[in-house]
């Protein structure tokens, strides 16, 4: 298997196609059955993710990936659990006696991959240990094609894929949809959430946190220039009549900018903390 490391390209390649990813319209109701069927069986991922040290949802992608979120089927590869595997990785688990449980595949699979070993998991870092999972092969050998075990039912992937071991299609298409697709949308249902640096958030009882307790990306400033603040006068300047200059510091015009699509200013505008007083005063 060919070892590809996690360099800071990398990471900005992970990082840009993850923002950028926008679902196939007609896969998006499968999309979500399949992102609620994840998060319906949290409970049970978190104890195999607890042991091995990782995020319950990277527990929850793969087993989708690899077995078809079915608890009758190896972490693996999907084999039946009333015998150990067959088809790659062969022979696991190599301790006890079939027919296995799927919490102790699940953890054998998980170690084999050493995913106890990783600690980055950030978005970029996620990507690239489910990626690992499945294999370098398309980055390796066809890099012209997105690997769809990522990207399958996104705008990053439209066909070309391995349709045996070692035979490769470049009209065949993906019908499964691509673990980076249910990373995203597990976030856009809020079933977790990350910080801007793409790292992972989660309250003590393994819960998402509130919105509420989420810093803003962007706060009011005259001075400080932000590439998230360059990030949002580009989005603002998408909406009729709004026009903003975009030099990524989030100054007044920003603020108006906001309050005008929004309906309030952005946090730190001295204005906003009037406006509070006032409504403040008002009801007192």
């Amino acid at each position: 298997m060919a070892k590809i490391a996690l360099t800071p390209a990398l990471k900005e390649e992970y990082a840009r196609l993850f923002d950028g990813c926008v679902v196939d319209p007609q896969a998006a109701p499968t999309i979500d059955r399949t992102a609620q069927q994840i998060a319906s069986n949290r409970r049970r991922y978190a104890q195999v993710a607890d042991r091995v040290g990782i995020p319950w949802y990277t527990v929850g992608i793969i087993h989708c990936m690899e077995g078809g979120l079915r608890f009758d089927r190896h972490l693996h590869n999907g084999d039946p659990l009333t015998a150990r595997t067959v088809q790659v990785p062969a022979g696991r688990p190599l301790s006890g006696s079939p027919p296995f449980t799927w919490e102790e595949s699940a953890e054998d699979a998980l170690r084999l991959e050493r995913m106890d070993q990783w600690t980055d998991w950030s978005i970029p870092g996620t990507l690239y240990k489910l990626e690992a999972y499945n294999g370098f092969g398309y980055r390796t050998r066809h890099p012209e094609v997105l690997t769809p075990y990522l990207w399958s039912f996104s705008n990053h992937y439209t066909a070309g894929k391995y349709v045996a071991d070692g035979t490769w299609s470049a009209t065949a298409k993906s019908k499964q949809c691509g673990a980076a697709v249910l990373l995203r949308r597990l976030a856009e249902m809020g079933e977790l959430q990350f910080d801007a640096q793409g790292v992972p958030l989660t309250a003590a009882s393994g819960q998402p946190k509130p919105a509420t307790d989420l810093a803003p990306l962007v706060r009011y400033s005259t001075t400080v220039k932000s590439e998230a603040a360059e990030q949002l006068q580009r989005a603002l300047n998408k909406f009729p009549g709004v026009f903003v200059r975009v030099d990524g510091i989030p100054g007044q015009r920003t603020s108006d900018a906001c309050k005008r699509v929004l309906g309030h200013y952005l946090t730190g505008d001295p204005r906003l903390d009037t406006a509070k007083l006032r409504r403040a005063s008002a009801q007192g």
